[in-house]
């Protein structure tokens, strides 16, 4: 049977990595899952820092574009309508027909009315002082020159040509030049500021080409660290399974050679004519036949184990009173407990609902308790044996529970995980000299799973344990459904 308070004898791990080893030891059921799952997190975390990098680079590549290309776009019509301003201006000093000087005066308005818009614009959109101050510049500049042009124009409308020449070459030509000038630093300001953005642009996009570098990088590494260790847990789950397997092989040979050496004795005695009288064959039948019942038990153990690992048993399921089960498993179990001293104290709640299960099988899981709490209980000869309903909390509803308590051992809350697994046998089990095969709590278990029930635990070191199988009762449809077929087979395999 499987033990109680017991701690598992890792394998002795000789390599540069004790630790990690470990690590992967105890992960080992989800390692494979749990690595890539790392994997996928890490390269979704520094992917979304590449996202956001090239979500950046577009916003700075869109802001350039608004900013400096659509600006230097802005001044340069603002240059033309400015050049077109002046140049209307000059058309109309050099020609002497009075309509044509009307014509180009109007053009000449209607070009500075769009040069007073652009810098309207202009000023509506910059923020930083210098911008607004060469802005403002500019306005006044233009201002000036207009006011110089307008006296020109009004000169060459009446007829004053050479009047209107001398003022555009005192003032207008000056004033113009400044206007130029201040053009000339707006579009300077738009080339700085679209040369600043591109090195941003470019600096982004350094730094995504080396993030994806990075992601590549990481990937390829995680993803050679999971495989590593994933290969090197499955290495170690098998290393540690070929111990388990050759713990299992000597301690079922141990179980098998002291009966089988106690059967060969006594039988030698007999055949030597060493046994006489009707007490001492008496006392020699009996030692046969309980050393013939352990290497029963044991062998049934064995081959329960492996029908249930090729799922080959099939259970017949049927409508079962708790009574019943309780009967069959102490019928089971009661050479045992007896001979073993063990006081059994049994408490059946009456009107117990019926369960659907295999009687053999049940019998089975609730004797390995028993079993078990036989070897483990120490000095302590107590068992305790419940049935119960018990409200579940779930959308099942009730259920039937069957605890088996003892107080032995108990078990450290470090085993509790492990327990129920196949050859588990610790080291404090081994060094209290207490055979077994490690197969008894996980058939219980792999028998309560397969009647759709459970089985659980509680421990506590130095106290006792109580193991409690749970099982679904039979819905009062399904209980008359079986009544009215048990003429025939009213039985489910499974």
């Amino acid at each position: 049977m499987n033990g109680q308070n017991k701690r598992a004898r890792r394998p002795t791990l000789v390599g540069p990595a004790p630790l990690l080893d470990r690590v992967l030891a105890l992960a080992s059921p989800y390692n494979s899952s749990l690595l890539l799952l790392i994997v996928f997190l890490v390269v979704i975390v520094v992917g979304l820092f590449v996202v956001r990098d090239l979500h950046s680079t577009n916003v700075e590549a869109q802001k350039m574009y608004a900013g400096s290309v659509l600006g230097l776009h802005r001044i340069g019509e603002l240059q033309y309508q400015a050049q077109e301003t002046r140049r209307s201006t000059f058309y109309a000093l050099t020609t002497n027909d009075s309509n044509l000087q009307l014509e180009y005066a109007d053009q000449s308005r209607e070009a500075d009315r769009r040069v007073n818009e652009g810098i309207g614009e202009y000023l509506r959109q910059v923020h930083m002082p210098h911008e607004i101050e060469v802005g403002k510049r500019l306005q006044r500049d233009w201002s000036d020159y207009l006011s110089v042009r307008n006296e020109v124009l009004a000169s060459i409308l009446e007829g004053s040509t050479k009047e209107a020449v001398n003022l555009d070459l005192k003032g207008g030509v000056p004033s113009f030049e400044r206007v130029r000038q201040d053009l000339e630093e707006i579009k300077r300001l738009y080339d700085q500021q679209a040369s600043e953005q591109l090195a941003n642009v470019a600096a982004t996009s350094r730094r995504t080409i080396f993030r994806l570098i990075g992601v590549l990088g990481i990937t390829l590494t995680l993803a050679s660290t999971s495989v590593w260790a994933i290969q090197r847990s499955k290495m170690l789950g098998t290393i540690q399974l070929a111990k388990l397997q050759m713990e299992f092989v000597a301690s079922v040979s141990h179980e098998l050679r002291t009966p089988l050496t106690v059967i060969s004795s006594a039988a030698d005695n007999i055949a030597d004519g060493l046994v006489g009288g009707k007490d001492q064959v008496k006392r020699y039948g009996l030692a046969i036949r309980n050393q013939c019942r352990q290497i029963t038990e044991l062998v049934n153990q064995i081959l329960l184990f492996a029908a249930t690992k090729d799922r080959k048993n099939r259970y017949i399921l049927r409508p079962l009173q708790v009574s019943q089960i309780m009967d069959s498993v102490r019928d089971n179990t009661a050479e045992l407990v007896e001979g073993a001293g063990f006081v059994v104290e049994q408490r059946i709640e009456s009107g117990l609902p019926w369960v659907m299960g295999d009687l053999s099988a049940l019998s089975q899981c609730l004797q390995n308790l028993i079993v078990n709490a036989v070897k483990y209980s120490g000095e302590s000869r107590w068992i305790g044996i419940r049935a119960f309903l018990h409200d579940s909390g779930e959308q099942s509803g009730k259920e039937i529970s069957i605890s088996v308590e003892d107080r032995g051992m108990g078990i450290d809350r470090l085993e509790m995980p492990h327990i129920f697994e196949p050859f588990y046998r610790g080291a404090a089990v081994s060094a209290a000299q207490i055979h077994g095969t490690g197969l008894g709590l996980s058939l219980a278990k792999n028998i309560a799973e397969a009647m759709g029930g459970t089985l659980s635990v509680v421990s506590e070191l130095a106290v006792g344990s109580v193991f409690t199988l749970r099982l679904p009762m039979v819905e009062k449809q399904e209980l008359e459904m079986a009544s009215v077929n048990s003429e025939g087979d009213p039985t489910i395999r499974k």
